[in-house]
This record gives structure tokens, C-alpha cells and sequence, in this order.
């Protein structure tokens, strides 16, 4: 029986460096029989020669797309906005399956080609319906980080959006940078800004509390709510009363507003920075509708027309974990690594079906001229 050939694409969202597969894993899987196929890729966090020494094949940049149709195209974010009917197995993120803004047209590539997109936000262990891997923690991490670099970047430099940020190397290169904002923020207010976290306890919410903490803010200076603190049913005054709220919640039905327009126009606001990790932008249900566009890490920030006294603007960033995209990687890639040893029969494995399952349910609910070619 031949062996299963895993490819790897390289990315093509802008500033994303991180790797699905990283050249631990990639290792673990040649060890273990696979072949796999590793884009040359100028963007990624690893060097393709990392790829190379631990026994994967370099191809083409691109070249998924001309791939065998056997092959197991292995990726991270959303492919490119392109029409063309999709053949292969994709493992990657699509963010289609929540109404977002364009869904039918993403999802529907996959029927319309025979392919199949086993999408990495939906895989699941059967008996707890916890997900096996994710960028929670990072996320959380890094949306706290710009966050904090906000407040301070508004009370230095009045009326001027945060500029674009970079990836760091490392953790401390980014807790360091933090830190300096921090100081200089504070000698500005006078104080430390007082952070509401709302998804507190889930991995996102401790990535976002431990990079305050880490940071320098003493612990009363942070906000740890989760659903017994929200269960009453927002908007939540405590928001508009603290400098900055980090939204971690994971989202997948419709939720009173954490906070409105309404709500952040009444006397006493002191928010200035919302992070919404969740960038739930385009979901109907997003419970923090004060803003309507994703930001980059080019232009980190939307400012929330309207309201001044202080200015607010908000971080809506998708991929907040590719600030620190070599710990995200092999973080992820790491867990993610005992299902990717079982994709040879990936029909067969409970997680993977489990993902297949709710392709196969989506699908479904495509409208018929979306299928179309």
C-alpha cells in the first residue's frame, strides 16, 4: 500500500508565519511513514530547510493546487479568494461554517470540486467535545499584548492610531516590548489601566490574564469574568468602567451584548481599547457590535465612530497568535500531532469523522445555485 502523502502549503494571508506542521512534527509523521510534500514558503516562521533536514521533499510554492488528488493538502488559514472547484482533503481553518460574511461561496468549492475540508476549529474529542488543539492560549496572549499597547500609544500619542506591529522572535521580546509601553502609558495617566477579560477561564481568557500578569499588572488591576459573572445578561457596566476589555469568549450562539453603542455612550465610560480576540466580525451574533471591519497587523486598530472623551478603538485581528508564531506553532502542531499520525484512515478516526460529519451537515445547507459551477 502506498504511503499517504501529507502536503503542506505555504501560507497566503498576510504577516501569518505560522506552520500548521513545524519540523518537530514533520519528522514524527516521516518517522511514522508518511510523505510529506513542503512548500517553499518566504513566509513561514520556520526555514524550509528546517523542513529539509528532517527528511520532507521541497516543492513549488503553490503547487497544491496541481497536487494528486490523493494528497492531503495540510494548511492554516483560509486558502486565497479564488472560484476554482477544490479536489483535494483540506485540513486548515476556514471560518465558513458560522454565517460568516461570504460563507456559501468558500464552502461551496469543496462539493463542487469532490473535495472535503476537514476544517482544524471543529476537531473534537468525542467524549468531552473538547477541541484537541487549538490557538486559544496564543491568541489570548497576543490580543492582551497590542491591548496594553494601545491604552498606552493613546495617552502618548493623542488622536494617532497604534501603528502596524511585527512578529516577535520570542515571548520575552514581546513582554519586554509591552512592558516599555507600559511604563510609559502609566507615566502619563498617572496609573495602571484596570483590563476586564470575559472568557476568563477557558485557554484564550488565561493567555490574555497571564500576559497582564506577566506584563506587570498587579492582579487586582484585572478583571477575571467568565459565565457566571455574564449569566445575568449584559451590556455589563464593569466594561465601560474598565480601560480595556479583551473579549475571549468562543461564540456559537446568539448572546445578550457584552456592550453596545447605547451602552458605551452613557456618562462615566472610561474604556478606550477593546481586543475582540473572538473576531467574530461579520457573525450576527457578535456580542460586542460596536465596530463592522477585521484589522490587521498592519493597521492593528478601528477607531468606533461616534464616541470621544476618551476616543475608543478596537483590535479585531484573526490570527492574533502569528505575533508570536514559532511558540504558536509548535504549540499547536504538538497537540494537533496524535490525529495527524491517523489521517491515513482518517474516515475511520473518531475526530476526523467527527469533522467530516459537519462538512457533510454544512454542505447541506448550501443554497442550490451555490453549488454551480
Amino acid at each position: 500500500m502506498a504511503p499517504t502523502v501529507l502536503h503542506l502549503r505555504s501560507e497566503d494571508k498576510p504577516l501569518e508565519h505560522r506552520s500548521a506542521l513545524t519540523p518537530t512534527t514533520t519528522k514524527a509523521l516521516i518517522d511514522a511513514g508518511y510523505v510529506v510534500n513542503v512548500e517553499k514558503s518566504p513566509v513561514r516562521i520556520f526555514d524550509d530547510e528546517e523542513f529539509r533536514a528532517v527528511g520532507a521533499t521541497l516543492v513549488p510554492t503553490g503547487s497544491w493546487r496541481d497536487a494528486p488528488k490523493e494528497h492531503i493538502i495540510v494548511g492554516l488559514k483560509e486558502l486565497p479568494e479564488e472560484t476554482f472547484p477544490l479536489k483535494h482533503v483540506h485540513v486548515q481553518f476556514a471560518h465558513c461554517y458560522k454565517g460568516q460574511g461570504g460563507w456559501e461561496a468558500v464552502l461551496a468549492r469543496f462539493p463542487r470540486g469532490g473535495g472535503t475540508l476537514l476544517d482544524l476549529e471543529f476537531l473534537q474529542d468525542p467524549a468531552t467535545g473538547r477541541r484537541v488543539a487549538a490557538f486559544g492560549y496564543q491568541a489570548g496572549f497576543s490580543g492582551s499584548a497590542l491591548a496594553l499597547k494601545n491604552w498606552a500609544w493613546q495617552l502618548t500619542h493623542p488622536g494617532e492610531p497604534l501603528p502596524g506591529v511585527e512578529s516577535y522572535p520570542n515571548e520575552d521580546a514581546l513582554i519586554a516590548d509591552v512592558k516599555k509601553d507600559l511604563e510609559a502609558g502609566q507615566a502619563k495617566a498617572g496609573r495602571l489601566p484596570r483590563v476586564i477579560v470575559i472568557g476568563a477561564l477557558g485557554r484564550c481568557g488565561r493567555g490574555a490574564v497571564d500576559l497582564c500578569l506577566k506584563a506587570g499588572l498587579p492582579t487586582e488591576q484585572i478583571l477575571k469574568w467568565d459565565l457566571a459573572e455574564t449569566a445575568k445578561g449584559g451590556p455589563f457596566r464593569e466594561i465601560a468602567e474598565s480601560d480595556i476589555f479583551v473579549n475571549c469568549i468562543y461564540l456559537s450562539s446568539k448572546i445578550p451584548h457584552f456592550v453596545n453603542l447605547d451602552s458605551l455612550k452613557e456618562p462615566g465610560r472610561q474604556l478606550s481599547v477593546v481586543c475582540d480576540v473572538s473576531a467574530d466580525t461579520t457573525n450576527p451574533y457578535n456580542p460586542v457590535p460596536i465596530y463592522t471591519v477585521a484589522t490587521t497587523f498592519s493597521n492593528p486598530t478601528v477607531p468606533v465612530e461616534g464616541l470621544e472623551n476618551p476616543p475608543l478603538s478596537v483590535i479585531s485581528i484573526d490570527h492574533l497568535p502569528s505575533l508570536l508564531p514559532r511558540e504558536s506553532s509548535e504549540s499547536f502542531s504538538n497537540d494537533l500531532l496524535p490525529y495527524l499520525l491517523k489521517l491515513n484512515d482518517w474516515q475511520n478516526e473518531p475526530v476526523w469523522a467527527g469533522a467530516y460529519k459537519l462538512f457533510q451537515e454544512k454542505v447541506a445547507t448550501l443554497p442550490k445555485e451555490a453549488l454551480e459551477n
